[in-house]
């Protein structure tokens, strides 16, 4: 087994924390919204960070040449309900019947800490692997953004406005 430094450890259990949170705030969201299409959409993207979690488990095992990266991850860290999620859940409490919106936007809220945990880990590895695995996950991570920003624009009635060069009301474009 390889050894490896602080800074892959750290980038380990973050991940693995950030997925764990991620996927219990995305079954808790599918669990609270009322719309079948919002309940599916949360499940997609609880099922992502399971997927997310069994690519980190192949990066890690490549990077020490063995399943032993298991062990810099204590079980009772990741155990029971994470402080995260309970904050998300309260705040979703407090918007009395917008909790869903406001889960749409705490989903947002959680891509983008992931987006930037997943840039600032490829940035600092010193793996060409694991470089290209969180250039990857950042990637997925961008899209499910994009995927809560459109559904927050179309729950909200909201989004950007075309320009006169988008788009042109005579047919002919």
């Amino acid at each position: 087994m390889k050894e490896i430094s602080r800074e892959v450890e750290n980038a380990i259990k973050e991940a693995i924390r950030l997925e764990i949170n991620g996927r219990k705030f995305f079954m808790h969201a599918a669990d609270i919204t009322e719309h079948e299409k919002g309940k599916k959409m949360f499940r997609f993207l609880a099922d992502e960070e399971v997927k997310h979690m069994a690519v980190f488990g192949k990066l890690f095992s490549q990077i020490l040449d063995s399943e032993d990266w298991k062990k810099y991850v204590r079980d009772e860290e990741l155990r029971g309900e994470s402080p995260l999620v309970e904050k998300l859940k309260e705040r979703m409490k407090n918007e009395e019947g917008k909790g869903e919106v406001e889960a749409i936007r705490i989903g947002m809220e959680l891509e983008q800490s992931a987006i930037d945990f997943f840039s600032k880990a490829m940035f600092d590895a010193d793996d060409s692997t694991a470089k290209k695995i969180f250039r990857e996950i950042g990637e997925e991570e961008k899209f499910h953004f994009d995927l809560l920003q459109a559904q927050y624009d179309s729950v909200t009635r909201s989004g950007f406005w075309l320009g006169s060069a988008e788009f042109q009301m005579d047919g002919k474009w």
